[in-house]
Protein backbone atom coordinates (compact mmCIF):
# COMPACT_ATOMS: atom_id res chain seq x y z
CA UNK A 1 0.00 0.00 0.00
CA UNK A 2 3.02 2.25 -0.62
CA UNK A 3 3.90 2.66 3.07
CA UNK A 4 7.66 2.80 3.53
CA UNK A 5 9.45 0.85 6.24
CA UNK A 6 11.68 2.68 8.72
CA UNK A 7 13.51 1.90 11.94
CA UNK A 8 13.62 5.59 12.94
CA UNK A 9 10.89 8.01 14.02
CA UNK A 10 7.63 7.54 12.13
CA UNK A 11 6.35 10.11 9.68
CA UNK A 12 3.07 10.00 7.71
CA UNK A 13 3.12 7.09 5.27
CA UNK A 14 5.71 5.00 7.15
CA UNK A 15 5.66 1.95 9.42
CA UNK A 16 8.09 -0.01 11.59
CA UNK A 17 8.22 -3.45 13.15
CA UNK A 18 8.96 -3.44 16.88
CA UNK A 19 9.22 -6.90 18.38
CA UNK A 20 5.77 -8.48 18.33
CA UNK A 21 4.07 -5.34 17.09
CA UNK A 22 3.87 -3.13 14.01
CA UNK A 23 3.41 0.64 14.28
CA UNK A 24 1.88 2.52 11.36
CA UNK A 25 1.43 6.27 10.88
CA UNK A 26 -1.39 6.95 8.38
CA UNK A 27 -1.06 9.80 5.91
CA UNK A 28 -4.04 11.85 7.13
CA UNK A 29 -3.63 11.73 10.94
CA UNK A 30 -0.89 12.42 13.49
CA UNK A 31 -1.52 9.18 15.36
CA UNK A 32 0.00 5.71 15.38
CA UNK A 33 -1.83 2.47 14.84
CA UNK A 34 -0.07 -0.21 16.90
CA UNK A 35 -0.93 -3.76 15.86
CA UNK A 36 0.22 -6.28 18.49
CA UNK A 37 0.56 -9.93 17.57
CA UNK A 38 0.51 -13.23 19.38
CA UNK A 39 1.99 -15.65 16.89
CA UNK A 40 0.13 -15.22 13.61
CA UNK A 41 -2.92 -13.53 15.19
CA UNK A 42 -3.63 -9.92 16.08
CA UNK A 43 -3.96 -9.67 19.87
CA UNK A 44 -4.57 -5.92 20.28
CA UNK A 45 -5.13 -2.88 18.12
CA UNK A 46 -4.26 0.44 19.75
CA UNK A 47 -4.43 4.07 18.60
CA UNK A 48 -1.51 6.04 20.11
CA UNK A 49 -0.66 9.73 20.23
CA UNK A 50 2.34 10.26 17.92
CA UNK A 51 3.97 12.85 20.23
CA UNK A 52 3.31 11.68 23.80
CA UNK A 53 2.96 7.99 22.88
CA UNK A 54 0.00 7.83 25.25
CA UNK A 55 -2.72 5.37 24.30
CA UNK A 56 -5.78 7.26 23.02
CA UNK A 57 -8.03 4.24 22.64
CA UNK A 58 -8.19 0.54 21.94
CA UNK A 59 -9.93 -0.35 18.71
CA UNK A 60 -11.57 -3.37 17.12
CA UNK A 61 -10.78 -2.14 13.60
CA UNK A 62 -9.25 0.80 11.72
CA UNK A 63 -9.41 1.88 8.10
CA UNK A 64 -5.98 2.17 6.52
CA UNK A 65 -5.81 3.92 3.16
CA UNK A 66 -2.86 3.75 0.75
CA UNK A 67 0.00 6.12 1.50
CA UNK A 68 -0.09 7.28 -2.14
CA UNK A 69 -3.16 7.66 -4.29
CA UNK A 70 -3.58 7.56 -8.03
CA UNK A 71 -6.60 9.91 -7.96
CA UNK A 72 -8.99 9.91 -10.90
CA UNK A 73 -12.73 10.71 -11.30
CA UNK A 74 -15.19 7.83 -11.34
CA UNK A 75 -16.11 8.23 -15.03
CA UNK A 76 -12.39 8.27 -15.96
CA UNK A 77 -11.82 5.13 -13.93
CA UNK A 78 -14.69 3.38 -15.71
CA UNK A 79 -13.25 4.39 -19.08
CA UNK A 80 -9.79 3.15 -18.10
CA UNK A 81 -11.16 -0.20 -16.89
CA UNK A 82 -13.00 -0.62 -20.18
CA UNK A 83 -9.80 0.09 -22.17
CA UNK A 84 -7.76 -2.31 -20.01
CA UNK A 85 -10.30 -5.08 -20.63
CA UNK A 86 -10.21 -4.45 -24.39
CA UNK A 87 -6.39 -4.56 -24.41
CA UNK A 88 -6.43 -7.77 -22.32
CA UNK A 89 -8.80 -9.40 -24.83
CA UNK A 90 -6.48 -8.50 -27.73
CA UNK A 91 -3.33 -9.70 -25.94
CA UNK A 92 -4.96 -13.01 -24.91
CA UNK A 93 -5.99 -13.62 -28.52
CA UNK A 94 -2.41 -12.91 -29.64
CA UNK A 95 -0.96 -15.37 -27.09
CA UNK A 96 -3.45 -18.06 -28.17
CA UNK A 97 -2.47 -17.63 -31.82
CA UNK A 98 1.18 -18.04 -30.80
CA UNK A 99 0.42 -21.09 -28.70
CA UNK A 100 1.47 -19.34 -25.46
CA UNK A 101 -1.23 -20.83 -23.26
CA UNK A 102 0.73 -20.50 -20.00
CA UNK A 103 1.46 -16.82 -20.68
CA UNK A 104 -2.20 -16.21 -21.57
CA UNK A 105 -3.44 -17.77 -18.32
CA UNK A 106 -0.85 -15.86 -16.28
CA UNK A 107 -1.82 -12.54 -17.85
CA UNK A 108 -5.56 -13.20 -17.49
CA UNK A 109 -5.25 -13.91 -13.77
CA UNK A 110 -2.99 -10.94 -13.11
CA UNK A 111 -5.07 -8.34 -14.93
CA UNK A 112 -8.40 -9.72 -13.66
CA UNK A 113 -7.15 -9.47 -10.08
CA UNK A 114 -5.83 -5.93 -10.66
CA UNK A 115 -9.16 -4.82 -12.16
CA UNK A 116 -11.06 -6.30 -9.21
CA UNK A 117 -8.80 -4.37 -6.80
CA UNK A 118 -9.25 -1.13 -8.77
CA UNK A 119 -13.04 -1.53 -8.76
CA UNK A 120 -13.28 -2.40 -5.07
CA UNK A 121 -10.70 -0.14 -3.37
CA UNK A 122 -9.51 2.18 -6.12
CA UNK A 123 -5.94 0.95 -6.54
CA UNK A 124 -3.80 -2.14 -7.04
CA UNK A 125 -0.10 -2.87 -6.64
CA UNK A 126 1.61 -1.78 -9.84
CA UNK A 127 -1.27 0.49 -10.91
CA UNK A 128 1.32 2.73 -12.58
CA UNK A 129 1.62 0.08 -15.31
CA UNK A 130 -1.91 1.04 -16.39
CA UNK A 131 -1.14 4.78 -16.32
CA UNK A 132 -1.57 5.20 -20.09
CA UNK A 133 -5.24 4.25 -19.78
CA UNK A 134 -5.88 6.51 -16.79
CA UNK A 135 -4.04 9.45 -18.40
CA UNK A 136 -5.89 9.02 -21.69
CA UNK A 137 -2.61 8.86 -23.62
CA UNK A 138 -2.17 7.19 -27.00
CA UNK A 139 0.13 4.21 -27.50
CA UNK A 140 3.77 5.33 -27.56
CA UNK A 141 3.00 8.81 -26.24
CA UNK A 142 5.49 9.92 -23.54
CA UNK A 143 4.30 9.96 -19.92
CA UNK A 144 3.95 13.12 -17.88
CA UNK A 145 6.95 14.00 -15.75
CA UNK A 146 8.18 16.67 -13.35
CA UNK A 147 9.49 18.64 -16.32
CA UNK A 148 5.89 19.25 -17.47
CA UNK A 149 5.21 21.34 -14.35
CA UNK A 150 7.91 23.98 -14.95
CA UNK A 151 7.23 27.28 -16.79
CA UNK A 152 8.61 27.83 -20.26
CA UNK A 153 12.33 28.52 -20.71
CA UNK A 154 13.31 27.36 -17.22
CA UNK A 155 16.98 26.70 -16.41
CA UNK A 156 18.32 23.16 -16.02
CA UNK A 157 21.72 22.57 -14.43
CA UNK A 158 23.19 19.09 -15.07
CA UNK A 159 26.03 18.30 -12.67
CA UNK A 160 28.79 15.83 -13.59
CA UNK A 161 27.32 15.94 -17.10
CA UNK A 162 29.92 13.54 -18.53
CA UNK A 163 28.16 10.83 -16.47
CA UNK A 164 24.62 12.20 -16.17
CA UNK A 165 23.93 12.81 -19.88
CA UNK A 166 24.74 9.21 -20.92
CA UNK A 167 22.61 7.96 -18.00
CA UNK A 168 19.62 10.00 -19.18
CA UNK A 169 20.21 8.63 -22.67
CA UNK A 170 20.30 5.03 -21.45
CA UNK A 171 17.27 5.06 -19.13
CA UNK A 172 14.65 4.42 -21.80
CA UNK A 173 16.46 1.46 -23.37
CA UNK A 174 17.05 -0.21 -20.00
CA UNK A 175 13.42 0.16 -18.96
CA UNK A 176 12.13 -1.00 -22.36
CA UNK A 177 14.25 -4.15 -22.27
CA UNK A 178 12.82 -5.13 -18.86
CA UNK A 179 9.22 -4.30 -19.82
CA UNK A 180 9.40 -6.29 -23.06
CA UNK A 181 10.39 -9.38 -21.06
CA UNK A 182 7.42 -8.86 -18.70
CA UNK A 183 5.04 -8.43 -21.62
CA UNK A 184 6.39 -11.38 -23.63
CA UNK A 185 5.95 -13.78 -20.70
CA UNK A 186 2.47 -12.62 -19.71
CA UNK A 187 3.28 -10.65 -16.57
CA UNK A 188 2.08 -7.31 -17.97
CA UNK A 189 -0.05 -5.84 -20.74
CA UNK A 190 1.78 -4.11 -23.62
CA UNK A 191 0.55 -0.73 -22.31
CA UNK A 192 2.97 -1.17 -19.37
CA UNK A 193 5.75 -0.17 -21.82
CA UNK A 194 4.28 3.35 -21.84
CA UNK A 195 4.92 3.75 -18.12
CA UNK A 196 8.54 4.62 -18.85
CA UNK A 197 11.34 7.18 -18.63
CA UNK A 198 11.54 9.82 -21.32
CA UNK A 199 13.57 9.13 -24.43
CA UNK A 200 16.60 11.39 -24.69
CA UNK A 201 15.00 13.35 -27.55
CA UNK A 202 11.86 13.87 -25.41
CA UNK A 203 14.02 15.06 -22.50
CA UNK A 204 15.76 17.57 -24.80
CA UNK A 205 12.40 18.91 -25.99
CA UNK A 206 11.20 19.54 -22.43
CA UNK A 207 14.19 21.28 -20.86
CA UNK A 208 14.77 24.97 -21.43
CA UNK A 209 18.20 26.54 -21.11
CA UNK A 210 20.83 24.06 -19.90
CA UNK A 211 24.12 24.48 -18.07
CA UNK A 212 26.38 21.42 -18.14
CA UNK A 213 28.97 21.33 -15.35
CA UNK A 214 31.87 18.91 -15.39
CA UNK A 215 35.64 18.81 -14.99
CA UNK A 216 35.67 16.54 -18.04
CA UNK A 217 32.80 17.49 -20.39
CA UNK A 218 31.91 14.88 -23.00
CA UNK A 219 31.49 15.26 -26.78
CA UNK A 220 27.73 15.89 -26.46
CA UNK A 221 28.09 18.87 -24.12
CA UNK A 222 30.88 20.38 -26.22
CA UNK A 223 28.86 20.02 -29.42
CA UNK A 224 25.67 21.48 -27.89
CA UNK A 225 27.52 24.41 -26.30
CA UNK A 226 29.79 25.40 -29.14
CA UNK A 227 33.16 27.05 -28.51
CA UNK A 228 31.61 30.44 -27.68
CA UNK A 229 29.47 29.10 -24.84
CA UNK A 230 32.08 27.06 -22.96
CA UNK A 231 33.14 28.75 -19.71
CA UNK A 232 36.21 27.55 -17.79
CA UNK A 233 36.24 27.80 -14.00
CA UNK A 234 39.67 26.45 -13.13
CA UNK A 235 40.71 29.05 -10.54
CA UNK A 236 39.65 28.07 -7.01
CA UNK A 237 38.76 30.52 -4.18
CA UNK A 238 41.32 28.75 -1.97
CA UNK A 239 44.06 29.24 -4.56
CA UNK A 240 44.57 25.48 -4.70
CA UNK A 241 46.38 24.13 -7.73
CA UNK A 242 45.82 21.02 -9.76
CA UNK A 243 48.33 18.47 -8.41
CA UNK A 244 51.91 17.94 -9.53
CA UNK A 245 52.23 14.83 -11.71
CA UNK A 246 55.08 12.34 -11.60
CA UNK A 247 55.29 9.43 -14.09
CA UNK A 248 57.23 6.36 -12.90
CA UNK A 249 57.86 2.89 -14.41
CA UNK A 250 55.62 -0.12 -13.74
CA UNK A 251 57.98 -2.99 -14.56
CA UNK A 252 59.75 -4.75 -11.71
CA UNK A 253 61.68 -7.90 -10.84
CA UNK A 254 60.10 -11.34 -10.82
CA UNK A 255 60.20 -14.11 -8.23
CA UNK A 256 59.16 -12.13 -5.15
CA UNK A 257 57.21 -13.59 -2.23
CA UNK A 258 54.03 -11.70 -3.12
CA UNK A 259 50.97 -13.96 -3.30
CA UNK A 260 49.16 -12.17 -6.14
CA UNK A 261 50.53 -12.82 -9.68
CA UNK A 262 49.37 -9.31 -10.59
CA UNK A 263 51.37 -7.82 -7.74
CA UNK A 264 54.41 -10.00 -8.50
CA UNK A 265 54.56 -8.79 -12.08
CA UNK A 266 54.21 -5.20 -10.91
CA UNK A 267 56.61 -5.33 -7.97
CA UNK A 268 58.36 -2.06 -8.79
CA UNK A 269 55.25 0.12 -8.57
CA UNK A 270 53.99 -1.66 -5.44
CA UNK A 271 57.26 -1.21 -3.56
CA UNK A 272 57.45 2.41 -4.68
CA UNK A 273 53.90 3.05 -3.43
CA UNK A 274 54.76 1.58 -0.02
CA UNK A 275 57.73 3.92 0.32
CA UNK A 276 55.58 6.89 -0.72
CA UNK A 277 52.80 5.98 1.72
CA UNK A 278 55.28 5.86 4.61
CA UNK A 279 56.45 9.40 3.81
CA UNK A 280 52.92 10.78 3.46
CA UNK A 281 51.80 9.21 6.76
CA UNK A 282 54.75 10.83 8.58
CA UNK A 283 53.45 14.19 7.37
CA UNK A 284 50.00 13.37 8.77
CA UNK A 285 48.29 13.01 5.39
CA UNK A 286 46.54 10.20 3.48
CA UNK A 287 46.92 8.27 0.21
CA UNK A 288 44.49 7.01 -2.43
CA UNK A 289 45.67 4.10 -4.62
CA UNK A 290 43.71 2.95 -7.68
CA UNK A 291 44.10 -0.49 -9.25
CA UNK A 292 42.58 -2.12 -12.32
CA UNK A 293 40.79 -5.05 -10.63
CA UNK A 294 38.96 -5.83 -7.39
CA UNK A 295 41.26 -8.79 -6.80
CA UNK A 296 44.35 -6.60 -7.04
CA UNK A 297 42.75 -4.03 -4.71
CA UNK A 298 42.14 -6.71 -2.08
CA UNK A 299 45.60 -8.27 -2.51
CA UNK A 300 47.32 -4.89 -2.32
CA UNK A 301 45.29 -4.01 0.77
CA UNK A 302 46.44 -7.25 2.45
CA UNK A 303 50.05 -6.60 1.40
CA UNK A 304 49.97 -3.07 2.83
CA UNK A 305 48.63 -4.39 6.12
CA UNK A 306 51.46 -6.95 6.24
CA UNK A 307 53.80 -3.95 6.01
CA UNK A 308 52.04 -2.42 9.06
CA UNK A 309 50.28 0.23 6.97
CA UNK A 310 46.73 1.05 8.07
CA UNK A 311 44.82 0.45 4.84
CA UNK A 312 41.36 -0.41 3.55
CA UNK A 313 39.89 -1.13 0.12
CA UNK A 314 36.81 0.25 -1.58
CA UNK A 315 34.98 -1.26 -4.55
CA UNK A 316 31.43 -1.92 -5.76
CA UNK A 317 30.94 -4.98 -3.54
CA UNK A 318 31.34 -2.85 -0.41
CA UNK A 319 27.96 -1.76 1.02
CA UNK A 320 27.07 1.96 0.84
CA UNK A 321 27.08 2.51 4.61
CA UNK A 322 30.38 0.69 4.94
CA UNK A 323 31.85 2.93 2.22
CA UNK A 324 30.89 6.00 4.26
CA UNK A 325 32.48 4.51 7.37
CA UNK A 326 35.70 3.72 5.46
CA UNK A 327 35.96 7.23 3.99
CA UNK A 328 35.33 8.77 7.41
CA UNK A 329 38.02 6.52 8.91
CA UNK A 330 40.43 7.75 6.23
CA UNK A 331 39.73 11.37 7.11
CA UNK A 332 40.14 10.72 10.83
CA UNK A 333 43.48 8.97 10.36
CA UNK A 334 42.21 5.54 11.40
CA UNK A 335 43.10 4.52 7.82
CA UNK A 336 46.18 5.92 6.07
CA UNK A 337 45.84 4.38 2.60
CA UNK A 338 42.65 3.61 0.69
CA UNK A 339 42.84 1.19 -2.25
CA UNK A 340 40.08 1.30 -4.88
CA UNK A 341 39.13 0.49 -8.45
CA UNK A 342 36.58 2.89 -9.92
CA UNK A 343 35.01 4.57 -6.89
CA UNK A 344 37.83 7.00 -6.13
CA UNK A 345 36.65 9.50 -8.74
CA UNK A 346 33.70 11.92 -8.98
CA UNK A 347 32.28 13.38 -5.80
CA UNK A 348 35.08 12.48 -3.36
CA UNK A 349 36.14 15.56 -1.41
CA UNK A 350 38.98 14.50 0.92
CA UNK A 351 41.25 17.41 1.99
CA UNK A 352 43.54 15.06 3.91
CA UNK A 353 44.63 13.26 0.73
CA UNK A 354 48.13 14.38 -0.28
CA UNK A 355 48.93 11.61 -2.75
CA UNK A 356 46.95 9.77 -5.43
CA UNK A 357 48.80 6.78 -6.90
CA UNK A 358 47.41 5.32 -10.13
CA UNK A 359 48.79 1.84 -10.81
CA UNK A 360 49.03 0.58 -14.41
CA UNK A 361 48.14 4.01 -15.77
CA UNK A 362 49.22 2.94 -19.27
CA UNK A 363 46.54 0.23 -19.66
CA UNK A 364 44.26 1.93 -22.20
CA UNK A 365 40.54 1.40 -21.48
CA UNK A 366 37.58 2.77 -19.53
CA UNK A 367 39.38 2.80 -16.17
CA UNK A 368 42.38 4.55 -17.68
CA UNK A 369 40.64 6.77 -20.21
CA UNK A 370 41.31 10.50 -20.37
CA UNK A 371 38.13 11.25 -18.38
CA UNK A 372 38.83 8.62 -15.70
CA UNK A 373 42.43 9.76 -15.28
CA UNK A 374 41.52 13.46 -14.98
CA UNK A 375 38.74 12.72 -12.48
CA UNK A 376 41.04 10.53 -10.37
CA UNK A 377 43.87 13.06 -10.53
CA UNK A 378 41.41 15.69 -9.26
CA UNK A 379 41.10 13.87 -5.91
CA UNK A 380 44.52 15.31 -4.98
CA UNK A 381 43.44 18.89 -5.70
CA UNK A 382 41.99 19.54 -2.21
CA UNK A 383 45.37 19.60 -0.49
CA UNK A 384 48.00 22.31 -1.00
CA UNK A 385 50.68 19.57 -1.13
CA UNK A 386 48.61 17.40 -3.47
CA UNK A 387 50.45 15.31 -6.04
CA UNK A 388 49.84 12.32 -8.30
CA UNK A 389 52.09 9.42 -9.29
CA UNK A 390 51.20 7.67 -12.56
CA UNK A 391 52.87 4.28 -12.99
CA UNK A 392 53.35 3.71 -16.71
CA UNK A 393 55.93 2.15 -19.04
CA UNK A 394 54.47 3.77 -22.16
CA UNK A 395 52.62 6.97 -22.98
CA UNK A 396 49.09 6.20 -24.17
CA UNK A 397 46.97 8.83 -25.89
CA UNK A 398 44.68 9.05 -22.83
CA UNK A 399 47.64 9.46 -20.50
CA UNK A 400 49.17 12.14 -22.69
CA UNK A 401 45.93 14.14 -22.84
CA UNK A 402 45.17 13.81 -19.12
CA UNK A 403 48.67 14.90 -18.07
CA UNK A 404 48.68 17.74 -20.61
CA UNK A 405 45.30 19.06 -19.47
CA UNK A 406 46.24 18.89 -15.77
CA UNK A 407 49.50 20.74 -16.36
CA UNK A 408 47.71 23.37 -18.48
CA UNK A 409 45.26 24.06 -15.67
CA UNK A 410 48.01 24.16 -13.05
CA UNK A 411 49.98 26.72 -15.08
CA UNK A 412 46.92 28.97 -15.40
CA UNK A 413 46.21 28.68 -11.65
CA UNK A 414 49.81 29.50 -10.73
CA UNK A 415 49.76 32.61 -12.94
CA UNK A 416 46.49 33.80 -11.37
CA UNK A 417 47.78 33.22 -7.82
CA UNK A 418 51.00 35.08 -8.58
CA UNK A 419 49.15 38.01 -10.12
CA UNK A 420 46.78 38.37 -7.14
CA UNK A 421 49.18 37.36 -4.34
CA UNK A 422 47.24 34.24 -3.35
CA UNK A 423 48.84 31.46 -1.31
CA UNK A 424 47.22 28.02 -1.88
CA UNK A 425 45.40 26.83 1.25
CA UNK A 426 44.21 23.30 1.99
CA UNK A 427 40.43 23.03 2.35
CA UNK A 428 39.22 22.95 5.97
CA UNK A 429 36.24 20.63 6.22
CA UNK A 430 34.53 19.19 9.28
CA UNK A 431 34.56 15.42 9.57
CA UNK A 432 30.98 14.19 9.73
CA UNK A 433 29.81 10.62 9.68
CA UNK A 434 26.18 10.13 8.70
CA UNK A 435 26.39 6.60 10.09
CA UNK A 436 26.51 8.20 13.55
CA UNK A 437 23.15 9.83 12.82
CA UNK A 438 21.81 6.50 11.63
CA UNK A 439 23.00 4.85 14.82
CA UNK A 440 21.27 7.62 16.80
CA UNK A 441 18.01 6.78 15.04
CA UNK A 442 18.75 3.12 15.70
CA UNK A 443 19.02 3.90 19.44
CA UNK A 444 15.66 5.70 19.41
CA UNK A 445 14.08 2.63 17.85
CA UNK A 446 15.64 0.43 20.57
CA UNK A 447 14.11 2.65 23.29
CA UNK A 448 10.68 2.35 21.67
CA UNK A 449 11.11 -1.40 21.42
CA UNK A 450 12.00 -1.70 25.12
CA UNK A 451 8.94 0.33 26.10
CA UNK A 452 6.75 -2.21 24.32
CA UNK A 453 8.43 -5.41 25.55
CA UNK A 454 9.66 -4.78 29.10
CA UNK A 455 6.49 -6.06 30.76
CA UNK A 456 6.48 -9.25 28.68
CA UNK A 457 10.11 -9.82 29.59
CA UNK A 458 9.38 -9.58 33.33
CA UNK A 459 6.72 -12.31 33.14
CA UNK A 460 9.00 -14.99 31.70
CA UNK A 461 12.53 -13.76 30.85
CA UNK A 462 13.89 -17.07 29.56
CA UNK A 463 10.96 -17.76 27.22
CA UNK A 464 10.88 -14.15 26.04
CA UNK A 465 14.61 -14.08 25.12
CA UNK A 466 14.27 -17.46 23.36
CA UNK A 467 11.42 -16.08 21.26
CA UNK A 468 13.40 -12.93 20.46
CA UNK A 469 16.39 -14.97 19.31
CA UNK A 470 14.08 -17.01 17.10
CA UNK A 471 12.65 -13.82 15.57
CA UNK A 472 16.18 -12.49 15.03
CA UNK A 473 17.23 -15.68 13.23
CA UNK A 474 14.12 -15.52 11.01
CA UNK A 475 14.86 -11.88 10.15
CA UNK A 476 18.42 -12.82 9.12
CA UNK A 477 17.11 -15.67 6.94
CA UNK A 478 14.80 -13.19 5.19
CA UNK A 479 17.75 -10.75 4.77
CA UNK A 480 15.95 -8.19 6.98
CA UNK A 481 19.14 -7.10 8.71
CA UNK A 482 17.71 -3.85 10.11
CA UNK A 483 15.09 -5.74 12.15
CA UNK A 484 17.69 -8.33 13.16
CA UNK A 485 19.92 -5.52 14.48
CA UNK A 486 17.06 -4.05 16.53
CA UNK A 487 16.16 -7.44 18.01
CA UNK A 488 19.78 -8.22 18.82
CA UNK A 489 20.32 -4.92 20.61
CA UNK A 490 17.05 -5.26 22.50
CA UNK A 491 18.22 -8.66 23.78
CA UNK A 492 21.52 -7.13 24.88
CA UNK A 493 19.73 -4.27 26.66
CA UNK A 494 17.24 -6.52 28.46
CA UNK A 495 19.92 -8.95 29.60
CA UNK A 496 22.10 -6.09 30.88
CA UNK A 497 24.89 -6.51 28.32
CA UNK A 498 24.47 -3.08 26.70
CA UNK A 499 23.81 -2.17 23.06
CA UNK A 500 26.27 -1.95 20.23
CA UNK A 501 24.34 0.31 17.87
CA UNK A 502 26.09 -1.54 15.08
CA UNK A 503 24.57 -3.18 12.03
CA UNK A 504 24.94 -6.99 11.85
CA UNK A 505 27.39 -8.25 9.25
CA UNK A 506 25.75 -9.79 6.24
Amino acid sequence: MYFERTNADLTPGTFRALGNSVEIMPTGERVLYRVEFEGEKIAKLRIIDAVTRAEKQSAESVFLFPAKHYVTPEHERARAISQIRAELKMQLAKFERQGKLLEAERLKRRVSYDLAMIREIGYCNGIENYSRHFDGRSEGEPPFSLLDYFPKNFLTVIDESHVTVPQIGGMFAGDRSRKETLVDFGFRLPSAKDNRPLMFEEFEERVGQVIYTSATPGPYEKEKSGKKNIVEQIVRPTGLLDPMIDIRPVTGSQGSTLKSPELRSNLSQVQDVIEEVAGVVKRGNRVLITTLTKKMAEDLNDYLKERKIKSAYLHSDVETLERIEILTSLRRGEVDALVGVNLLREGLDLPEVELVAILDADKEGFLRSEVSLIQTIGRAARNSAGRVILYADQETESLKKAVGETRRRRTAQEMYNKKHGITPTTIIKNIKDITEELRSEHSKAIISLLEVDKELYKKNPRKFIANKKKEMAEAVRELDFESAALLRDEILALTGKGTTGRRPKK
